[in-house]
């Protein structure tokens, strides 16, 4: 349920000019309700910072960049965001209203999919991908929470561009931000490892989404948040034919390009993702067979094992000092 702030958005209450009329979810940042503007006369989505970001100055420029980016895009598979403001100092985003459930909710309900259902869905996602690439926006928190998919027609919308790297564009650091925030899933290697990324951090995203959906679970899982993200920078996803079968080997290939670890073994573009989903049949098979391991060290493993290192160089270092000494005193 809401924190701090539902307290005060009930249904029936009033933000701004906006009517409170439900409650809709919670992210890692912010809690989402739909409301109708008194002013415009249509029903909207009012993003409202929660509990542990309130008072946070970041995050009013995070909306504001949302809304920026929101604003330059005219996409049937993108979200609309339609204005931002701050109310009693707290700030807001506001975007279209559009009916429907989450990727991950479909998902839930349906289990693994048939590759002619999921296609068909990804390739519309791709497409709204490839539109904010073309105008240098790239998501970089694609997961199937942050995807709708429309009820009236099946249409699904892209969400949630906060975190979207636009050119030009400076970091945003929350005070508040906690290591707990968000799912590292569907994080590519070099988000990992702090890298601000580009469009083919997108394409390693999109990939896991549809791994997860024809498996019906992620390439990588773990008991904990660190273990997943070891995964993502260390092993190769488990073969997607083998766990589905009803997986053409040629598809398995195309979704094991996506998920390469080094970006540029990766598709070069979503366009290319795209032509090679819609005919995979020149797909690389070899990106099916077992690889050999490379693995790789994060900031604090290495700033651990080079301390390591050091202390055995020193250790070393006293012994031979110690023995130098007892051979001078004989």
């Amino acid at each position: 349920m809401p924190g701090l702030v539902s307290t005060m958005l009930e249904i029936g209450n009033q933000f701004d000019h906006y009517q409170i009329q439900s409650y809709l979810a919670q992210g890692g940042m912010s809690e989402i309700y739909r409301a109708f503007d008194l002013s415009a006369r249509r029903e909207v989505v009012i993003k409202i910072p929660n509990q542990f970001m309130r008072g946070d100055p970041a995050q009013a420029e995070r909306f504001q960049r949302e809304l920026e980016v929101m604003a330059t895009l005219e996409h049937s598979a993108v979200l609309k965001g339609l204005g931002s403001g701050v109310y009693n100092w707290i700030p807001y985003l506001v975007t279209e209203f559009a009916d429907g459930k989450s990727l991950r909710q479909v998902m839930e309900l349906s289990g693994a999919f048939l590759p002619e259902k999921a296609l068909p869905i990804v390739l519309k996602i791709a497409e709204g991908l490839a539109y904010c690439h073309a105008r240098g926006i790239v998501h970089r928190d694609l997961k199937p929470e942050n995807i709708l998919i429309r009820l009236e027609d099946s249409q699904p919308v892209i969400m949630d561009f906060g975190l979207a790297l636009t050119k030009g564009a400076h970091r945003v650091t929350f005070s508040n931000l906690t290591a707990t925030l968000g799912t590292p899933d569907y994080m590519a290697p070099e988000q990992i490892e702090g890298q601000r990324g580009d469009a083919r951090t997108d394409i390693y995203a999109l990939g896991t989404i549809l791994y997860e959906m024809l498996a019906g679970r992620p390439p990588f899982c773990g008991d904990n948040p660190l273990a997943v993200m070891a995964q993502h920078l260390n092993d190769n996803a488990p073969r997607l034919d083998t766990i589905n079968p009803k997986v053409a080997p040629t598809l398995a290939a195309v979704i094991a390009k996506c998920l390469q670890r080094r970006p540029d073994a990766r598709y070069a573009d979503m366009m290319a993702l795209m032509a090679a989903l819609q005919n995979p049949a020149s797909a690389d098979l070899s990106l099916l067979e077992p690889k050999k391991k490379r693995f790789r060290l994060g900031l604090q493993q290495s700033q651990m094992i080079g301390g390591i290192f050091i202390g055995m160089g020193l250790m070393a270092g006293l012994v031979l000092l110690a023995v130098l000494l007892q051979a001078l005193l004989r």
